[in-house]
């Protein structure tokens, strides 16, 4: 389409204006040459390689035995088979080939990387990781390196000894564990014993692994509540009480028939703390003030922490009462440092591990420890001052998170402002101990309510271990050197996770520290140590084997797209802290502009301009999308407090959340086969792509939009809305009548299974063509030019072209 609008307006323009014909020549001349140089290939290839995808790789189980097989793209539906190396749903690597050197790695500029989410939750087709237990003795080790028994340890001298794949070390083989080879050298067990045959698998701890050499106490959840009068007045109060009263039924449990070990306790606040005794011999719950905020303290052991089912009328009266009691209060000031040391202070006089849920409402501006003030400074934005703007404001959080991750006590906040907040500096906690944050600004209960219990729900039952430590451990030739996402470092190989739940990623970088081989290729062994939710410690391991080369073509073969783009969001992300946001920009452009430039001087053959690998592709579209995101590119009308907020977010997200939050899924709708099970095909993120007589579904993981054309059919509004009329849609609703139709029970059925395969709920919002509401539809359209600047995809690779020109001249 856009060759022909060329090819047509030169045509006018030649006839009409008859001097400027050599500007119109030399115009289409340059065009060629972009599109000879990039490809006219990268420009319309986006939703075709998805489709490609789920055509060539949706329909066969992957298998995980193929050593530096790249798996499906995120986008594609498929089912794992474990072989040897880990499932991508657990480790995603920005490349499945690794340059065999750092000379090549560095003339690539391809980021080695990997993405790994070790608790992420499987689909009922597949088998969950096997527990195993060796009894006293304890999994078998290296004795060099310490690499747990993985199907990479050769075993030599008929099964009395094993040769490390990871440092060649070779250790003896515990009497017990002895077992002897065949003909091919493996154990005649291998297929018995999970650790020798899969790449995902669990040991038992022993006591050794514990803290002090003690079993651990099963862990606690204590619920931490804003009781001020913005909390009260918006109804947010209320609303956690009630649903805490069904919830505590659903807490964690490795077994759904047992009831969960789990122990929970209450905390209201504004000024001062107010702890409840709900011991089960109360006839009612009991009431203790701590006013001297300054010195936390506890000032009850006993019946602060209890048995859900043993406390269960307790617990219920207080729930009903908090409500009641702060109905009627003026006081608008808060704390916060204090209430997560109070906290922190309950898990230590218990001794044991848990998490937090604080429900908080405003800038803790009370006089306190960790007390804050308003430094919100639109004028700072776009100076080299910008990056303060993301730091902690004060260190005492710094402080407090390090104590609570030597704890195992884990910080998930809910935030509910109407003004700022400072998200960066309370948000330290949690994304150092390993929690998370949820962000309703200007939360009312009649439209937002739902979103909020959803992700409460989820966030209370989700699966997730507690005190944890990883480690990532390679061959020789390279190592792990840094570490992205929401945990602390104590030291430079140790990922300490006060809580590790079944949503959160750790990114780890590697570089080479000597020569890879091809024959052997590169290894890799991630081995998170936590206490489950039931109070056993565990190790859980995952392995991974990837391929090494020497010729850049096979580099570039077998890179992941959205890896390397999830790779460059969180590496950019975190730089902000530190450089002012034009030079990370910059950064980006020229690294994404080396690659470019890399693969079309040494890979692609001039009389196949076009031809580009899967990963080449889709780099510069995506890359665009992250440039033009709101952290990077901030807009009139984000706030200091989002974009912070969105920095931290990204920092844990996996590769599938990040795909579709930088370049959002839009379906169409007016042709939706009623009678199918699959999804309709995506259409590009334009505006182009819309049709005035159309109805459209776009997500980004955080939000769903309903997109509604001013010529929509009426028979097409009648089975949406119950009505004919395009004007008489309520652009405030956030669901969907439930019709009596196919369209409308497929419609909603859709966007059931949307919401389900993200992590946080999703709120509908209705948009009208030519309604206030569609500028915020529109800023997800990222192909487009943004109101805040940000460069159209056709601009971009203009840009990108100029770099790569002057790269390779």
């Amino acid at each position: 389409a856009t060759r022909a609008l060329s090819v047509i307006l030169f045509g006018v323009v030649l006839y009409e204006h008859k001097e400027v014909y050599w500007v119109c020549f030399f115009f289409c001349s340059w065009i060629k040459a972009c599109q000879s140089f990039i490809g006219w290939y990268f420009f319309s290839t986006q939703i075709q390689v998805i489709e490609d995808d789920k055509a060539n790789k949706g329909s066969e189980p992957f298998t995980t035995g193929v050593r530096g097989q790249a798996p499906p793209l995120v986008t594609t539906k498929f089912q794992v088979k474990d072989q040897g190396n880990a499932s991508p749903r657990y480790i995603r690597c920005t490349a499945y080939n690794m340059p065999c050197n750092s000379d090549m790695a560095k003339q690539s500029q391809v980021p080695l990387a990997a993405v790994i989410k070790p608790l992420a939750p499987l689909p009922p087709d597949e088998t969950p990781p096997y527990l195993v237990d060796h009894g006293e003795s304890g999994p078998i080790r290296c004795n060099r390196c310490k690499a747990y028994m993985c199907p990479y340890m050769q075993f030599i001298e008929g099964g009395r000894r094993f040769q490390c794949g990871f440092c060649s070390c070779v250790t003896e083989v515990p009497p017990h564990y002895f077992q002897h080879l065949d003909h091919t050298g493996k154990r005649v067990d291998c297929y018995d014993r999970p650790e020798l045959s899969m790449g995902s698998y669990e040991f038992m701890a022993t006591v050794d692994y514990c803290k002090n050499n003690k079993i651990p106490q099963p862990p606690a959840f204590i619920f931490l509540i804003d009781v001020s009068y913005n909390a009260v007045k918006n109804g947010m109060v209320g609303i956690v009480c009630q649903e805490l009263k069904t919830l505590l039924d659903y807490l964690p449990r490795e077994n759904p028939d047992v009831e969960s070990n789990i122990r929970v306790g209450f905390v209201t606040y504004n000024k001062v703390l107010h702890f409840y005794n709900v011991k089960a011999s109360l006839a009612q719950p009991q009431m203790m003030v701590v006013s001297d905020v300054a010195d936390m303290f506890v000032p009850l052991l006993d019946g602060f922490l209890v048995n859900v089912s043993e406390s269960r009328v307790v617990i219920e009266s207080l729930l009903d009462q908090i409500p009641e009691m702060f109905a009627d209060t003026r006081e608008t000031e808060t704390v916060f440092g204090p209430v997560i040391q109070a906290g922190l202070e309950a898990l230590k006089a218990a001794d044991c591990a848990g998490k937090l849920f604080v429900f908080h409402s405003s800038l803790p501006i009370a006089e306190a420890p960790g007390k804050l003030k308003n430094r919100e400074d639109k004028k700072l934005v776009g100076t080299d001052k910008e990056k303060s703007l993301f730091q902690p404001q004060v260190s005492f959080y710094n402080t407090l998170a390090k104590e609570c991750v030597v704890q195992g006590c884990c910080v998930d906040l809910f935030l509910f402002p109407n003004q700022y907040v400072d998200v960066a500096t309370l948000g330290v906690v949690p994304t150092s101990t390993g929690g998370s944050i949820y962000k309703y600004t200007y939360f009312q209960a009649s439209s937002d309510q739902e979103r909020f219990l959803n992700d409460l729900r989820r966030d209370v039952q989700k699966p997730m271990g507690f005190d944890a430590v990883m480690r990532v451990r390679t061959s020789t030739g390279i190592r792990a050197t840094d570490f992205f996402g929401s945990f602390y470092m104590s030291n430079t190989t140790d990922v300490e996770l006060a809580g590790l739940d079944c949503d959160k990623t750790v990114t780890v970088e590697f570089r080479h520290d000597d020569k890879l081989s091809e024959e052997t290729g590169a290894l890799m062994q991630c081995a998170v140590l936590y206490t489950s939710c039931s109070g056993q410690r565990r190790l859980r391991i995952h392995n991974m084997a990837v391929n090494c080369c020497s010729q850049l073509a096979d580099l570039y073969r077998n890179c992941e797209t959205d890896t390397v783009i999830n790779f460059f969001a969180k590496y950019a992300y975190r730089s902000v802290l530190s450089s002012p946001i034009k030079n990370v920009r910059d950064s980006l452009v020229n690294q994404c502009a080396q690659i470019l430039a890399c693969y079309r001087k040494n890979c692609a053959s001039p009389s196949s301009a076009g031809q580009v690998t899967k990963c080449m592709k889709l780099l510069p579209v995506y890359l665009n999308c992250v440039l033009k995101s709101d952290v990077l590119q901030p807009g009139a009308d984000i706030s200091l407090d989002d974009r912070a907020y969105l920095r931290q977010l990204v920092s844990t997200m996996d590769v599938s959340e990040s795909h579709v939050f930088f370049y959002p899924r839009l379906l169409p709708l007016q042709k939706l086969d009623v009678e199918s099970i699959s999804l309709p095909v995506a259409v590009r993120d334009s505006e182009e792509r819309l049709s005035r007589g159309g109805v459209y579904l776009l997500e980004n993981g955080l939000n769903i939009f309903l997109w509604v054309g001013v010529n929509a059919q009426q028979e097409l509004l009648q089975n949406i809305f119950g009505t004919p009329a395009f004007g008489q849609i309520d652009p405030n609703m956030t669901s969907l009548p439930a019709l009596d139709n196919p369209f409308s029970k497929r419609l909603r059925e859709i966007i059931e299974s949307v919401r389900a395969q993200r992590s946080r709920y999703m709120k509908l919002m209705v948009v009208k063509q030519e309604d206030k509401l569609e500028l915020i539809f529109k800023h997800f359209l990222v192909e487009d030019k943004s109101n805040n600047g940000g460069a159209s995809y056709v601009d971009f690779l203009c840009h990108m072209h100029k770099e790569i020109r002057q790269l390779l001249s």
